[in-house]
């Protein structure tokens, strides 16, 4: 990674011509992506996570009918993915991993089988080891598609103290204590019935939380507190048009690192929402919403100058390049012609 270019890579759905882990380079002084290329070929890499020293990527996998999490090394010279070692249990594998900043566990949420989990890591990452925590949610929602826990997100809060887990079947946010990669229950929110909460982004601060939810497309502004790992609603808000009544569901969502905006992908109206942060109160106002120009956008992320977003259409089976203006937070559309088949997850090499 140089000053002028980024190296990042694509988790997918392998159906169709999509043969797993693709990576590419981001030339911010062109404005444009290229290199794009198989890095690993495995079945369903849907989510990503990259170590934070940039030595190794973790995935979600599923071989066969198992499914789990595999760590790659990342060569740096060639961007390419050499498979370590693969933890793998019967029936759906997971659709979110992270990792700790220390390199020291994986933490996954499962939303087929309703569960998070912790796997320790070896040294300095690298090897995952058996899964040392599994948690079982039970409950379930009004919305049809809440007829059983649907466990979608799961990182450690940036105190990290606790997993901050997002609960979309039973409508939950959870916080677990992590006592030797065991996990505990410390607390829990129930938010508006029905919103499916699915994933959750971080204030650079530590004292606000910004959840997407994929019913009700909404984002909800949680506040955090660290002694005891719970979080309290303070605002939510659409991130649809007041008039647009076909179907949407809530995707990813993330913050810049100055904790200026926040970004929320809406699938089915198929755009990216824009908001302005509070400084003083942690709450939003609306700026923008710019379409996505495909089908489906799964996933974006913000690129490690960010002057740039790159999001991913599943569907249309595109990326969409935008500019960023840091002091608005506007996107400024550039190319919406960067095919890969099937992209679900978006991720850069930390700066």
């Amino acid at each position: 990674m140089t000053e002028h270019k980024y190296k990042g890579y694509i988790g997918t759905y392998t159906k169709g011509d999509s043969k797993g882990i693709y990576s590419f380079t981001l030339d911010v002084k062109n404005a444009a992506v290229s290199d794009l290329k198989l890095a690993a070929e495995l079945e369903n890499p849907t989510y990503l996570s990259i170590s934070a020293d940039n030595q190794h990527l973790y995935s979600v996998v599923k071989d066969g009918d198992q499914g789990g999490v595999a760590a790659f090394t990342i060569e740096e010279d060639t961007d390419m993915l050499t498979e370590l070692n693969r933890q793998l249990s019967p029936g759906a594998p997971p659709c979110y991993v992270s990792v700790s900043p220390q390199n020291q566990y994986l933490f996954t949420a499962n939303y087929h089988k309703g569960t998070v989990e912790s796997y320790p890591l070896g040294e300095n990452g690298g090897n995952i080891h058996s899964v040392s925590s599994v948690i079982e949610h039970s409950g379930s929602g009004p919305d049809p598609r809440q007829e059983k826990p649907h466990t979608h997100y799961s990182a450690l809060t940036p105190d990290e103290k606790y997993v901050a887990v997002a609960e979309l079947g039973t409508d939950k946010i959870y916080t677990y204590e992590v006592n030797d990669g065991i996990l505990k229950e410390a607390n829990s929110l129930s938010v508006a019935p029905g919103s499916g909460p699915r994933h959750l982004t971080f204030h650079p601060n530590g004292k606000y939380a910004y959840v997407m939810t994929e019913f009700s497309s909404k984002v909800i502004v949680l506040s955090y507190r660290s002694e005891d790992g719970s979080f309290t609603e303070l605002q939510s808000l659409s991130t649809l048009p007041d008039d647009f009544k076909e179907n949407n569901q809530g995707s990813a969502i993330h913050i810049s690192s100055d904790g200026r905006f926040v970004y929320a992908g809406n699938r089915g109206h198929n755009s990216i929402a824009v908001f302005s942060v509070d400084e003083q109160t942690g709450k939003l106002q609306f700026v923008e919403r710019i379409s996505t120009e495909g089908d489906w956008p799964r996933d974006f992320a913000l690129d490690p100058s960010e002057t740039f977003l790159l999001a991913s259409n599943q569907e249309s089976g595109n990326l969409v390049l935008y500019s960023r203006d840091t002091d608005s937070g506007k996107l400024t559309l550039l190319t919406a012609d960067i095919a890969v088949p099937h992209p679900v997850c978006v991720k850069f090499l930390h700066a």
